[in-house]
């Protein structure tokens, strides 16, 4: 396996300052975020270090020798948005920038993206469905084409008040990918796994790692804190961010023991990820930079 981390908390640097944070702390590889230039109102979100509009010969130079210079390999590219979102003008800005991100991930043999399926969070998953069948399978169809496979992060998007009740993300549970990966059957079709997501949703997030072994494609290490007693005061239908919060791996509810025992067996031998998305480590760059570094120290144990 390979360590990394997912760039969008360094977001105000350039693609060579997060190169080179990674490689002085040690890490093999990072994700990089690759959304279209513009604000984003969502935290994390809107992140450019590699611009897929813009890319050209010298671009792709660029990027090459800065792997080569710093030995820090990209894991993967990422865009998180909603390309099953309700407004049909915004679903295809959406859908038009994920096929660009996986044309820069051909391009530049990385071969691998990381998104979410998307969702009216309005509707259920059965009256998702029909949108699912009619974007979807032309995405993966262009991902085989392009020999670029697309890992699906599993976090519900169900964590603030307008994206109740039902999340802004279909891929979010195992039920939901068995009939996902059967509507399209795909080797270029897969899984982001990230266990947390499981943890605050009261499921097993070890089972998975057994169940989808094939369709591990790539892993996000977050942890996860759930405060019991304000869970038990507002109830499993509260809004999560009422009563959970994201924590550095080794700071919450996840063995991560088990949790790579299960990796190693099921055959897993790609890209683990750190996804900083702990409040307490975000008042500064450089409190953004010791969480990346203890980060580091903590999985390094599992992770030769």
């Amino acid at each position: 396996m390979q360590l990394g981390f997912v760039s969008a908390i360094l977001a105000e640097l350039s693609l060579e300052e997060v190169f080179a944070i990674a490689s002085d702390i040690g890490y093999d590889c990072v994700e990089v975020m690759c959304w279209p230039n513009g604000k984003a109102t969502r935290r994390y979100a809107g992140v450019t270090h590699i611009d897929v509009s813009t890319l050209n010969k010298e671009n792709v130079e660029h990027i090459l020798m800065l792997q080569k210079k710093y030995g820090v390999k990209i894991s993967g590219l990422g865009y998180y948005p909603n390309p099953l979102v309700a407004d049909t003008k915004e679903r295809k800005v959406y859908i038009s920038h994920i096929k660009k991100v996986i044309k820069a991930a051909s391009i530049l043999k990385i071969g691998r993206i990381n998104t979410f399926i998307g969702r009216e969070h309005t509707k259920s998953v059965d009256d998702n469905w029909p949108l699912f069948m009619k974007v979807w399978p032309a995405i993966i169809t262009y991902a085989e084409k392009q020999k670029v496979k697309v890992g699906i992060e599993n976090c519900p998007m169900i964590f603030t008040n307008d994206e109740w009740p039902g999340g802004k993300n279909l891929g979010a549970t195992p039920e939901i990918w068995e009939r996902m990966y059967k509507a399209i059957r795909s080797n270029y079709f897969g899984l982001n796994y990230d266990p947390s997501h499981m943890v605050w949703q009261q499921m097993d997030y070890l089972a998975p790692m057994r169940d989808f072994a094939k369709k591990l494609f790539h892993i996000h290490a977050k942890d996860v804190r759930i405060d019991r007693h304000l869970l038990d005061k507002k109830g499993i239908m509260a809004p999560p961010n009422e009563w959970h919060t994201p924590k550095l791996p080794g700071l919450g509810e996840v063995d991560w023991g088990k949790f790579f025992s299960v990796l190693s067996s099921a055959g897993y031998n790609g890209p683990v990820c750190v996804e900083v998305e702990d409040r307490a480590y975000e008042g500064s760059k450089k409190k953004r930079i010791a969480a990346l570094k203890q980060s580091h120290n903590y999985l390094r144990q599992f992770i030769t």
